[in-house]
């Protein structure tokens, strides 16, 4: 059985988040079950992009500090890592709150530039990542909850993309990315390449609609825990009212017969789960093609499947977008920002981190009539 906690959690006070992330973790064994004296202990948070605790695109720096004071006490040496979507992680850091929160626990902030390969199995046989997440002792996934426009979800098996370093994620997201059967099983091979100690996701002010960038925070007051980020993550799923068939790693965790991938698996600790009413709102930019067969997706692709297209109100012709895009399907031309559709595979990377929120969604002619009914 895979064991999955959940507390309920409506501050992040440290005093009380300190408090509530003990409870959660008693049932698991405690943080000494993970940590042990002397070990060098990665905390992985999401750092997606440079904004303020309060968008919720970034775990909170009270969480982050709160487990780091907890591997403290059971002796390891701390370390907070990432590779920022984009900025530099010092950037973002500081923005975020985060470097406050290393800097309060003497904790050291490791950007992920140096690489090494490791062995995955599967489609992907070997992987490039962070060479100090390699080599960390112990990992702690720090995952924040949100929505996610490719992946429906980002949460502690999305999270472990950021292991893979800069303009590597582009390259890959390129081989991937038009397939999201195929990019969810790049997320679980990364995710059991180099198996993380534990997952803790902060669900205090999660994120949903246009995830995981540009969506909507949203109280929730939940954090969750366990050695299992896909045992994890299909609880914070149903926490939340997503459907397993929307899930694309879920789903493909399930076609593997992964652990943690089926309900009965689960054995939940803690408070008795309940899903939120209402469920979360889901992306706009999920497309309604689930289920058909491949051949009819690949005919009905532009009337079926969501395009980015520029809202030229909030578009500054910054670039970022078009710089971000792993397929090299925005150009900007005559003061306009233009969407290659044939060239596009919709990852939404350029939703994803677009400072100014300025890429909408152009709906094809039938999914418009979906949407309609």
């Amino acid at each position: 059985m895979e064991q999955v906690a959940l507390v309920r959690c409506h501050t992040y006070q440290l005093n009380m988040l300190r408090n509530q992330l003990q409870e959660l973790l008693e049932p698991l064994g405690g943080i000494s079950r993970f940590v042990r004296p002397g070990q060098r202990v990665l905390l992985k948070p999401n750092l997606l992009a440079a904004k303020t605790p309060e968008a919720a695109v970034t775990t909170h720096p009270a969480v982050v500090q709160a487990v780091a004071e907890l591997v403290q006490q059971a002796g390891g040496e701390v370390l907070i890592g990432d590779s920022p979507g984009i900025g530099s992680l010092e950037k973002v850091a500081e923005k975020s709150g985060i470097m406050a929160a290393a800097q309060a626990v003497g904790a050291r902030l490791v950007a992920f530039q140096a690489t090494a390969r490791i062995s995955a199995g599967g489609t992907f046989r070997q992987l490039e990542l962070s060479k100090d997440y390699l080599e960390a002792d112990v990992v702690i996934n720090l995952p924040k909850l949100k929505t996610h426009e490719m992946m429906t979800l980002t949460c502690g098996v999305k999270n472990l993309y950021g292991t893979v370093v800069g303009a590597a994620k582009a390259g890959l997201h390129l081989t991937a990315g038009r397939s999201r059967e195929l990019f969810a099983g790049l997320l679980l091979e990364i995710a059991q390449a180099r198996p993380v100690a534990l997952t803790i996701v902060d669900g205090v002010l999660a994120m949903e609609g246009n995830g995981p960038n540009s969506g909507t925070p949203r109280q929730l007051g939940w954090l969750l825990a366990g050695a299992n980020p896909i045992a994890v993550d299909l609880v914070a799923a149903r926490l939340v009212g997503i459907p397993t068939e929307l899930l694309p790693v879920e789903q493909e965790a399930l076609r593997r017969h992964l652990p943690g991938s089926r309900w009965e698996e689960l054995e939940l600790s803690g408070v008795p789960l309940d899903a939120i009413q209402p469920p979360f709102k889901l992306p706009e930019g999920l497309d309604v093609q689930f289920g058909l067969p491949r051949f009819l997706r690949n005919l009905l692709r532009d009337h079926l499947t969501p395009l980015p297209a520029a809202d030229e109100r909030l578009c500054v012709l910054c670039g970022i977008c078009r710089d971000a895009c792993p397929p090299q399907a925005i150009t900007i031309t005559k003061n306009a920002l233009k969407v290659d559709s044939g060239r596009c595979i919709r990852c939404w990377c350029c939703r994803e981190l677009c400072p100014r929120h300025a890429l909408v969604v152009r709906r094809g002619l039938l999914a418009r009539l979906v949407r309609q009914r």
